[in-house]
């Protein structure tokens, strides 16, 4: 962690002279901010009356409030307990060309000495790392991250408190919980530097600014998002994008693809056999997903495949056991200007569902297979910590197969809109893109969001096997906790 060098003390008329350039200078980095593509995270944190609620209206009255979004994270509400711990940053976070200040964020619950003793070393070192991946998604996405601790001594915490507490217009600012934190300041301070030296890495550094003098803190907290400002935006010049070499990819994992080559496409069933099958798996889909929400139990539904490979109509057959009013069908398609604000998981942590509900996403994170299918990795592992069923399938089909239903999408006009000219150019990179999924399924595969293999050529096959599979994973994900 940095430790700002002490400057000298800011008497108030050296304060009120610089304080007009200052301003100019906050505002003139909104309006370059404005159209850069990417945002600024201010987290400010410290110990019990060092003045973070102080610091924050300063700056907000320094700024031009349409750039900026103030972030004061309390107790969670019922909603939020019901996602996964970091739901309610992800879908809070500031679009590009804003700057989002923290008056407490994913760090105020573990600086609150209470829920550190509570936990083992080893759930603090967990939830510490997934803390880091959190800020190197964003920092490596370009974000700005600026995270502020304001520094009190012992002493100096104390005669704040009690110059607070005598003067009658701020003794209200004063609470027991002060106090506590005051009798308690060594050991909160041990807790709060294993935190601070956990998360403090390159891409999002805790900086220590002394918080004794007011006038001189405000002035060092502004200069200080002047400086990152300005040094990441020599870091963030554009350079021309590599093209991701699909016809020449290699594969990370040969298992993966070897798995998908050996699926056997040639299974069939008669429509006879499917309609006497189908309704016993819908039944038992049916029972799970609504054994699921009695207990409280999120389900999510992955389904990534081959265009062609039918995800639409195995979704369909999937939805046709699930009441309505319980489950939500997510097309991911090309992002839009919204959520190209975003980092590129945004879109998928805002659609989580409430405990007992269901999301289907008809195409996933894996999206990017070559890039986010290790972000998405711990996306899931965050989902299923949470208790969230993660049901994952890849539908398979030969190229042959897919060739045939293209051509019968030309020709059928009700299917016409399901094929265009980007469908062909992905088809003519099928060997790189079946190298890039194998190694995605090989890469991804764990005991509790696993992936499923469905051979796909035939389409009844496809759908009752993905009703089988859904109800039988729902039914051991119950059986877990």
């Amino acid at each position: 962690m940095t430790k700002l060098a002490n400057t000298p003390r800011l008497t108030r008329k050296a304060y009120d002279a610089c304080m007009p350039k200052l301003r100019e200078d906050l505002v003139q980095l909104q309006v370059t901010l404005k159209e850069s593509p990417f945002k600024i995270l201010l987290i400010i944190a410290g110990y019990e009356g060092a003045g973070r609620g102080e610091v924050i209206n300063t700056l907000s009255g320094w700024l031009d409030p349409r750039g900026l979004e103030t972030f004061a994270i309390q107790e969670p509400t019922d909603e939020e307990r019901e996602r996964p711990f970091m739901w309610r940053f992800w879908r809070s976070l500031p679009t590009n060309g804003r700057i989002g200040i923290y008056a407490g964020s994913w760090y105020t619950e573990f600086l609150r000495e209470k829920t550190f003793s509570q936990k083992t070393s080893s759930e603090v070192g967990h939830e510490l790392e997934r803390i880091q991946h959190f800020e190197k998604l964003l920092a490596d996405n370009g974000t700005l991250i600026i995270k502020v601790w304001l520094h009190l001594s012992k002493s100096a915490q104390r005669q704040r408190l009690q110059t607070l507490e005598s003067d009658p217009s701020t003794a209200w600012r004063v609470t027991p919980e002060h106090w506590y934190h005051y009798r308690n300041y060594d050991r909160i301070s041990r807790a709060a530097n294993r935190i601070l030296r956990a998360t403090d890495r390159p891409a999002a550094p805790w900086i220590s600014l002394d918080a004794e003098h007011e006038r001189t803190r405000n002035v060092a907290v502004a200069r200080l998002i002047l400086s990152r400002f300005k040094a990441h935006c020599r870091k963030s010049q554009p350079s021309a994008k590599s093209k991701t070499g699909y016809s020449a990819a290699k594969p990370l994992k040969p298992a993966g693809l070897k798995q998908l080559r050996a699926l056997p496409l040639d299974q069939s069933m008669s429509a006879l056999e499917y309609e006497q099958k189908r309704e016993k798996w819908l039944g038992r889909l049916n029972l799970a997903v609504r054994a699921a929400q009695a207990a409280g139990r999120s389900v999510i539904f992955v389904f990534e495949g081959w265009d062609a490979a039918g995800k639409g109509g195995a979704i369909r057959r999937l939805t046709s056991a699930i009441d309505a009013r319980h489950y939500r069908v997510i097309p991911v398609a090309k992002p839009t200007d919204e959520e190209k604000a975003h980092h590129y998981l945004w879109r998928f942590w805002r659609h989580v569902p409430r405990a007992g509900m269901v999301t289907i996403y008809d195409r996933s994170w894996y999206g990017r297979v070559l890039v986010e299918r290790l972000e998405g990795f711990d996306f899931e592992e965050q989902l299923t910590d949470h208790g969230i069923i993660v049901v994952k399938f890849w539908l398979h089909i030969s190229k042959e197969e897919q060739l045939r239903r293209f051509r019968e999408r030309e020709v059928t006009p009700y299917k016409r809109h399901k094929i265009n000219d980007e469908d062909w150019r992905n088809r003519r990179k099928w060997t790189g893109y079946e190298t890039a999924v194998g190694d995605m399924l090989a890469l991804t595969d764990r005991l509790h969001s696993p992936w499923h293999l469905i051979p796909a050529d035939d389409k009844r096959h496809a759908r009752l096997n993905v009703l089988k599979t859904a109800a039988k994973q729902i039914e051991q994900g119950l059986s877990s906790l």
